[in-house]
């Protein structure tokens, strides 16, 4: 029982990335008006859910403050190298669908780890209990839905086209349910994993937002285009400031 519940919940929980098919109704004037702001957007999410949720529930752990800070660093770590030798340059040329710029596959990295966390999170909360499960899977879509949407943006305004953005978006969300799978095989010994990539994870946010995104925003100096980016970028971090409502 405890296995149905559990995979039912992973896979609505990746069900949530679809929530980009959206940007397939929008005519692609308004997509790139938007496009920016979804990025902003995407930034405020990544940083918020990094400070505010990860970082603080690696501390709560009762890990070695030393050790959980060399976690998040070997995490920034883990994507900067990641840029720099595994063919996900920077580069200077126009991002279309056959040349995406670096960030796109960063996101995708990222979200496959964040997403197998949650997956790991939500089995491990059926494991106590099926109430503390179904509250851990709300708790979870309510923070999925922002972040998604976010990282359709930043994936169409790096290149990818529409249909690859929801598809590759929505392949990255399935490793939730190998993250459920690994705790209720092995759930003592995977909710010792977690103590590692829960701070990993929070570190692969920190460098993504502020080393790929938040750079795509300064690209733009329009005053008022400027403000409104800030104004998405801090609802990216006041959402996930109000999800601790719900933990």
């Amino acid at each position: 029982m405890i296995w149905i519940y559990t995979l039912s919940s992973v896979f609505i929980v990746s069900l949530i990335s679809l929530l980009g098919v959206f940007a397939l109704v929008l005519n692609q004037e308004k997509l790139k008006k938007i496009l920016i702001y979804l990025v902003s957007f995407a930034a405020g999410t990544l940083l918020g859910g990094a400070f505010i949720h990860l970082i603080p529930e690696a501390f709560a752990d009762g890990g070695e403050p030393a050790a959980i800070s060399i976690y998040i660093l070997s995490g920034i770590i883990f994507f900067f190298v990641m840029e720099k030798f595994v063919k996900w340059r920077h580069c200077h040329e126009v991002a279309c669908d056959d040349h995406p710029h670096p960030f796109s596959y960063n996101i995708l990295a990222g979200d496959s780890l964040h997403n197998f966390i949650d997956g790991m999170i939500i089995a491990g909360s059926y494991l106590v209990s099926i109430p503390l499960g179904v509250a851990t899977t709300l708790a979870v879509i309510f923070h999925e839905i922002p972040q998604e949407m976010g990282d359709i943006g930043s994936l169409l305004h790096g290149g990818f086209s529409r249909a690859k953005a929801i598809l590759y978006n929505f392949l990255t969300a399935l490793t939730a349910v190998a993250g459920a799978v690994l705790v209720l095989a092995i759930s003592a010994e995977a909710l010792e994993m977690s103590k590692f990539l829960i701070p990993f994870a929070a570190g692969g946010f920190v460098y993504i937002a502020s080393s790929d995104l938040i750079p795509e925003l300064h690209k733009d100096t329009e005053p008022k285009k400027s403000f409104w980016q800030l104004v998405a970028f801090l609802a990216g971090i006041g959402i996930m400031m109000m999800l601790v409502l719900f933990e």
